[in-house]
């Protein structure tokens, strides 16, 4: 069974991640919510409180076939911030292992060097910091292992792709086709 990691901020953008984490499961992919604080319960940028499975701390990396990184204000700079994200982020690139990331969290991917040469989509507000990237004005682009999209209204799209990279096309199709997702 393949595995996502959804790394969670105060901050992050409620929709962006919790997307994800429902259209992932419904595919039967596993999917563990990871707080990167020290409190199961991280408060996302709308007022929605989100108990998490673990802390980031508890969460062996190396088990999972990606990670995906919300986006929001200020989750995505408090991700950016933890030395630990960074470094899970570098070895998940390193080793050619998936990362999505959405909205300003791709800005991450692109201040780490992660994004040059590489095509990627982001929030217009954050495009200046994917350095080296060439910019995508499309809902969600993959580049070998990384996946970005543009923000909160692309967030189906972004959950739909990870979905076909973790298994195929067919199945996030179901997906799509189960939530009457009309394209």
């Amino acid at each position: 069974m393949k595995k996502a990691a959804v790394l969670l901020a105060d901050g992050f953008e409620e929709i962006e991640a919790l997307t994800a984490v429902d259209l992932l499961r419904r595919a039967r992919i596993y999917v563990d919510t990871v707080s990167i604080s020290d409190d199961y319960m991280v408060h996302g940028a709308h007022g929605i409180n989100v108990q998490t499975e673990d802390l980031f701390e508890e969460v062996n990396f190396a088990e999972f076939d990606m990670i995906i990184l919300p986006g929001g204000m200020p989750g995505t700079k408090n991700l950016e911030e933890h030395k630990g994200v960074l470094r899970v982020v570098k070895d998940f690139h390193e080793n050619g292992k998936y990362i999505g990331a959405i909205c300003a969290a791709p800005g991450i991917l692109g201040a780490m060097g992660i994004l040059k040469g590489k095509r990627a989509a982001c929030y217009p507000s954050v495009e200046e910091r994917l350095s080296g990237a060439v910019i995508m004005k499309v809902p969600v682009i993959q580049d070998g292992n990384i996946i970005t999209s543009r923000g909160m209204g692309t967030a189906i799209d972004f959950a739909l792709k990870l979905i076909e990279v973790l298994t195929d096309k067919l199945k996030a199709e179901e997906i799509a086709d189960s939530i009457i997702y009309l394209k």
